[in-house]
């Protein structure tokens, strides 16, 4: 079986379907993949001919004068057994099928379905999807997705794989409009009538630029291929999960949704946690702790220091801590005089340490980066949570951010309250230097835990 890296990297790439007119998807992708700088040659596929956005189209695919790597199938269910057929004359390598209709709708769909895997079988053609927007790779600008923009093809180190199609597009133009959440490489599965979540856990395990796997599931093909892909996933590489149709109501939706089959969540989920993948349950929690891992160093160990303004947060903070199995830090006593230079409220010195009013004194730049030092130099401590106040003027993070870039020893996280706009550009300085920011506290020591569980497993898979 053909590898799908063939595909990925693909050269060349021709769309089925590609209309005359303008505004249909088949225009459209062939004019996205011209403004994103696709380096590789592209032609249209219609059976009038002609060009569009000044992109030749030619009858068949077997017309087109060169090698296809690639080719995308825009066009209505029943059409698409026969231009597989044309493909697998062509030796294209591999195809997305694009159009909804197959097995998720019904016995017709079904029917189409079945005779599509048939053929890839037979040809050795390997097809994403159907129902599915397809592949993204911003290192060679190839996308299959006319909702694609030049800023979601910026490259980054999120290697994605899901089953949903519109989930892959509207999320990954939500993620690369965030500072730093860039994509490696995007795989959309729909339907799964060919490649699967094993083959593209084995793809982007593999592949330099991933530094970190997420999934969002519907189901699994083969439960134990993808078990043993999954733990050689995240032997390489941290993997986060999303898998829905938790619950009857969600199977049921899932299943005519992509004709998803349901798999028994426990057994799902002790799957993954026998891999030592990080399961999440909602976006937002997903795109924290990618915040998380993309960001900071794993932590050591499992102990926690705060710096606050508010001795509510602090406490709300440690009763996670304590809940998830974490420990407050014990600060050793010579961090404890390093934080007396800045704090002189013997109380407010020990762990949480509360800045507030001492800072008034000495600043607020002054004060956050000395006790900051202070604690990333104590080896009781193994991360941090930096609890404040948006400020008006968000320069004020800029020597903390620095501080905690060229540290790089443990992984700290802040939370900011306050006004919505000030916190906005507040987030907006530490994020783009290097520092993830929660509206809740609480929600970084999940993260915290998250990512020692991930190094405690892999620390154990090493002794």
């Amino acid at each position: 079986m053909r590898p799908i890296d063939e595909i990925l990297e693909a050269k060349s790439v021709a769309v089925i379907g590609a209309s005359r007119d303008q505004e249909k998807p088949g225009a459209q992708l062939l004019k996205v993949l011209g403004e994103v700088g696709f380096a590789g040659r592209i032609a249209g596929v219609n059976p009038s001919g002609g060009d569009v956005f000044g992109v030749p189209l030619y009858p068949s695919v077997r017309e087109v004068p060169f090698d296809v790597d690639l080719a995308v199938l825009l066009i209505p269910p029943k059409a698409v057994p026969e231009a597989l057929r044309d493909c697998a004359r062509k030796g294209v390598k591999g195809a997305v099928i694009s159009a909804e209709g197959f097995a998720e709708t019904g016995a017709e769909g079904a029917s189409y379905q079945e005779e599509v895997k048939t053929i890839l079988k037979a040809s050795g053609v390997r097809g994403f999807g159907p129902n599915t927007l397809g592949l993204v790779n911003t290192r060679s600008k190839l996308t299959t997705s006319y909702y694609a923009t030049p800023q979601m093809l910026e490259p980054g180190a999120i290697g994605f794989a899901a089953q949903s199609g519109i989930f892959v597009g509207a999320l990954l133009r939500y993620l690369s409009s965030l500072e730093g959440m860039h994509l490696s490489k995007g795989i959309g599965l729909g339907n799964k009538v060919d490649v699967n979540e094993s083959d593209a856990l084995s793809y982007l395990a593999q592949d330099e630029q991933t530094k970190i796997i997420g999934m969002y599931l519907e189901d699994v093909k083969d439960g134990r291929a993808f078990a043993a892909r999954l733990e050689e996933a995240v032997r390489a590489k941290p993997v986060l999960l999303i898998k829905s149709g938790r619950t009857p109501a969600g199977a049921s939706a899932s299943a005519s949704h992509t004709a998803s089959l349901a798999v028994a969540d426990a057994v799902f989920d002790g799957v993954v946690r026998q891999a030592g993948a990080i399961r999440l349950e909602t976006i937002d929690e997903f795109i924290r702790t990618l915040r998380g891992f993309l960001n900071l160093p794993l932590p050591q160990g499992d102990r926690l220091a705060y710096v606050t303004y508010s001795g509510a947060q602090a406490i709300m903070s440690i009763d996670e801590t304590a809940a998830l199995g974490m420990q407050v830090a014990r600060l050793h006593s010579g961090t404890l005089e390093r934080i007396g230079s800045v704090i002189a409220t013997a109380s407010k010195m020990k762990n949480p340490i509360d800045i507030f009013p001492d800072w008034l004194t000495s600043g607020y730049e002054k004060t956050a980066t000395e006790v900051l030092r202070a604690l990333l130099d104590d080896a009781g401590v193994d991360g941090v949570v930096f609890i404040s106040f948006a400020e008006k003027n968000p320069d004020v993070y800029v020597s903390l951010a620095n501080v905690v870039k060229s540290d790089g020893r443990k992984p700290v996280f802040v939370s900011l309250l306050g006004d919505a706009a000030d916190k906005t550009l507040c987030e907006r300085v530490l994020n783009a230097g290097g520092v993830p920011c929660f509206d809740y506290p609480e929600q970084a020591v999940r993260v915290f835990a998250r990512m020692r569980r991930y190094a405690r497993g892999r620390e154990g898979r090493r002794s």
